[in-house]
């Protein structure tokens, strides 16, 4: 991979002299040395001559050759990381036939598909590719579903004011000379999540990983609109806009446009081009396939994908995105001011180039480092402009009084135009002790212009250029085994509560503040409704969902919705409490009274499925069936696409937190239906709250009639740090015999087969050592793998199970593993605690999980050994991870359950 030094820049194909010519264009790259191959994509093209284009759709220049397979372990295979399989989370929606990256994080739930990596992932697959962003780990702002789209039937037209109106294929698109770029993509709504801690804008949250940097190859736009004859500034051509796909979003005309000047466009120091390949390889689905804009130093909203029309204009687009989106007004202007003033079409907001913006991604957010771990410490970072050059970043230590300049590493040089499309990374080396000086630090960029980044944030609309300076908070802290620690605290997290500007009292505070700002009128009750009845109403005629227990009719909403009706549909019939109140801020729920229809009559749905009311009368009559079977043609109990209620047959308390739940399947012939190693996800109303948790049974696949739990509850009071408790604990602690429980499964992504055989997704492998590695309840996925290895004679994979707990009387199955340890010599088990019982001779470590006790107690790391774990996150990524890759355990090898 290229850097700074390397000569990377922007690189032409061969052509003739114009594009009548009949001149061979030579294979496409950064640099010569990977022609022959290379990325494996750059086709042999021919020039395409006038009269081929003229020809239209059924000209035969030039053609699709698809790329070939990746090598694991390749470099190219690190610059795209392609994906094997669906993200579950995408099951059901519109892109289920889309491969993802389950690294990245999801900002608008399941749908529509709006992510970025986890800082710290950019910056460290960035660092490895020389500045490089993988393909499937670059963020993607969709405003729909993806189109899926065909390489052989799609067309882009370029029409308006042109003299020669033409309809491209594909095929005539990559026949055209072409340039390779490397040009950073940010989205205007980067680091938005800070803008909405203040004040909620219109916009979701954003964290500070929505950019990244990768080669786009594709044919400039001057040479299409030259081809066409784009007419003179004097006759009026003044504009040019690009166009998606029809009856891609719900509002105006249903597609996505937008607009440049005629000026900017045909600059060809602006490189923009038409661009059909990122990093080499044809475009994937989610960034644009088959084609889309590349407009350098501009903000994402601009780069229209799945390109369908370029259009010549006299003025500005009308599309509906172009004047409702992208846009920073005054901070003083709200939702009613901008709709009455007529903001959104002011010219003087609309945003185009991107700020000038730097953030700080080393340390991570709740990273730990210990001060007898090392004197100095290494802050990294990126910075990206709009294409100015940037000079110097720099950090603070002290708010601002005295600066230190970082260092800074390049990845391209600019343009023979002086444009620097590419971002930098920073770094600069600190002495330890300065950090536990400080209470905060934040990094600052500088361009050649002298313009840098403002110290504070500045609120608006639509939440977008956010780029004030960026600060991480430091605080004393204690590490594992007592050392003492500094713990790195940034200003949010893009998933979830977490940073110091959204610590869980700052969000009820602004949940407060915005419903005292905008009070939701209140409604008479309406009629009582059965979930029975609200499941009939699951189609685009008619579309009802649940929410907190009311009931919705969002079918006057679907054409209006931002995220489009399919957004609505994927709930459609269905409780969607989790989803909606995970996405949405306080006004939108305040929205839903226009469409509140009833109350949700929980108990007419418990007493038609045959729980008993109150009064214990009603019988069991008979449980929810779908008759489900497996491969081999057995009756399973779950259905990975609905909620099953489970009646509760026995109860058994094991200790004064631990229980165990026996719950009764339809049938004495159903199996539970859970591969070994999977989870089921369990749903529960808790005080008007639906509350969802995994959990593994204690029970096997080949027990029939019934699966059991065992499970700690955790009260409320009993931990500082979670005054109300576990949620769902207490509430299996509430329930009576003949009680239900609604459960969804299975779901997972390790599923162990049989002697040593196991599928790590979809992927099977072979290991004939496991080393286990649980803390408290986490034992329960672990011993699922345990039972099924040990009742097979003939499986003779070894097993050594590390488990910690605070105390002894927290290790659950205590007796059961001592007793397979016994019959078995293939296993063995190894126990650590934190606090022994009083005047009781403990055999075992005390303490937590480190390096040396995995050493002396696991297998060794090689061929055919894994480390299969589950616990507390911080045990697994604090303890565990760290130490076995000390030991020599591959990312691969560490299994994390």
């Amino acid at each position: 991979m290229g850097s700074g030094g390397d000569g990377v820049g922007i690189t032409h194909a061969s052509s003739a002299s114009s594009l009548g010519g009949k001149g061979k264009a030579t294979h496409i790259d950064d640099k010569p040395s990977v022609a022959n191959g290379g990325y494996g994509a750059a086709l042999h093209r021919a020039s395409l001559d006038a009269a081929q284009l003229d020809s239209g759709p059924e000209s035969d220049a030039g053609h699709f050759e698809a790329d070939p397979p990746l090598e694991p372990g390749s470099d190219d295979w690190a610059l795209h990381e392609p994906q094997s399989e669906v993200d579950k989370r995408d099951i059901g929606t519109p892109d289920e036939w889309i491969n993802r990256h389950p690294q990245l994080i999801r900002l608008t739930g399941r749908h529509p598909f709006n992510c970025e990596p986890p800082p710290e992932v950019l910056m460290e697959k960035s660092v490895a590719l020389g500045g490089y962003t993988p393909t499937n780990l670059h963020y993607v702002r969709n405003h729909g579903p993806t189109p899926r789209l065909d390489w052989g039937g799609h067309r882009v037209t370029v029409e308006g004011l042109v003299d020669r109106p033409t309809t491209f294929t594909m095929d005539q698109l990559i026949s055209l000379p072409s340039v390779t770029i490397p040009v950073t993509l940010v989205c205007a709504g980067n680091r938005r999540k800070e803008q909405n801690m203040v004040k909620k804008s219109k916009g979701f949250n954003w964290g500070p990983a929505a950019t990244g940097l990768s080669r786009w190859t594709g044919v400039r736009l001057s040479v299409l609109l030259n081809h066409c004859g784009i007419k003179s500034p004097e006759q009026g051509a003044n504009y040019i806009s690009f166009v998606g796909p029809e009856k891609e979003l719900p509002q105006g005309d249903t597609t996505y446009g937008t607009s440049i000047t005629r000026y900017k466009g045909m600059d060809d120091g602006n490189d923009i081009i038409v661009a059909y390949k990122q990093n080499g390889r044809w475009l994937e689905p989610d960034h644009g396939f088959p084609v889309r804009m590349i407009i350098p130093g501009h903000i994402g909203g601009r780069m229209v994908k799945w390109l369908k029309k370029i259009e010549v204009l006299a003025g500005e687009s009308t599309n509906f995105y172009h004047y409702h989106d992208n846009r920073v007004m005054p901070s003083h202007v709200d939702a009613k001011m901008a709709d009455e003033q007529g903001y959104w079409f002011d010219p003087d907001w609309i945003i185009n180039e991107l700020n000038l913006n730097s953030v700080i991604t080393s340390p991570a957010h709740d990273e730990l480092i210990t001060l007898d771990s090392q004197k100095t410490y290494t802050l990294k970072g990126y910075a990206y402009s709009g294409g100015t050059k940037i000079l110097r970043c720099e950090v603070s230590m002290d708010d601002g009084t005295t600066w230190t300049c970082a260092k800074i590493k390049r990845f391209a040089p600019g343009n023979a135009a002086g444009k620097h499309w590419a971002w930098i990374h920073w770094s600069l080396e600190v002495p330890v002790v300065d950090l536990m000086k400080a209470k905060e630090f934040m990094c600052r960029a500088w361009d050649h212009t002298q313009n840098s980044q403002p110290a504070k944030l500045t609120w608006s609309l639509l939440g977008m250029m956010n780029n004030c300076m960026y600060r991480v908070k430091i605080h004393p802290s204690v590490a594992e085994g007592g050392a003492f620690a500094l713990h790195f605290e940034h200003p949010t997290k893009a998933d979830g509560l977490g940073g110091w500007m959204n610590r869980k009292e700052d969000a009820e505070k602004l949940a407060a503040a915005e419903a005292a700002q905008e009070p939701a009128p209140v409604k008479k009750a309406g009629r009582k409704i059965t979930m029975a009845e609200v499941e009939k109403h699951s189609t685009k005629e008619s579309v009802w969902f649940v929410r907190d227990g009311k009931v919705y009719d969002g079918t006057p909403y679907l054409k209006d919705h931002p995220g489009g009706a399919d957004s609505i549909m994927l709930t459609a019939g269905a409780d969607a409490s989790d989803e909606f109140n995970a996405i949405h801020s306080t006004k939108a729920k305040n929205m839903l009274d226009d469409y509140y229809i009833g109350e949700l009559d929980a108990d007419a749905d418990l007493l038609a499925d045959g729980v008993r009311d109150a009064k214990g009368v009603t019988a069991i009559t008979q449980m929810d069936t779908d008759n489900m079977v497996d491969a081999d043609g057995n009756l399973v109990a779950l259905n990975p696409r609905k909620r099953i209620k489970f009646k509760l047959i026995e109860k058994e308390n094991i200790s004064h937190n631990v229980r165990r739940f026996r719950f009764e399947l339809q049938s004495e012939k159903h199996r539970f239906g859970l591969p070994v190693g999977q989870h089921v996800f369990l749903y529960a109303k808790v005080k008007g709250e639906l509350v969802v948790r995994a959990y593994s049974p204690i029970s096997s696949n080949d027990d029939l009639g019934y699966f059991e739990l065992v499970i700690k509850v955790y009260w409320a009071g009993q931990l500082e740090a979670f005054p109300d408790g576990g949620k769902m604990s207490q509430h299996l602690e509430s329930l009576a015999l003949g009680d239900t429980i609604e459960a969804k499964g299975p779901m997972g992504h390790i599923t162990y087969l049989s002697r040593g055989r196991y599928l790590l997704g979809e992927d099977e492998k072979v290991a004939r050592r496991w080393t286990m590695l649980a803390g408290g309840t986490g034992i329960t996925p672990l011993w699922q793998v345990l039972q099924a290895i040990l009742k097979d004679p003939e499986d003779r994979t070894e097993v050594s199970l590390i488990y910690a707990n605070q105390t002894p009387d927290d290790i659950l199955l205590h007796t059961q593993l001592d007793d397979l340890a016994a019959k078995h010599d293939n296993f063995r088990v190894w126990y650590i605690v934190s606090e022994p019982k009083e005047g009781q001779e403990w055999a075992y470590s005390l303490g937590r999980i480190t390096k040396a006790i995995i050493q002396e107690h696991g297998f060794p790391a090689g061929e055919g050994s894994v480390a299969g774990m589950c616990g507390p996150p911080g045990m697994v990524n604090k303890a565990c991870i760290p130490s076995l890759k000390e030991l020599g355990f591959s990312d691969e090898q560490c299994i994390v359950f």
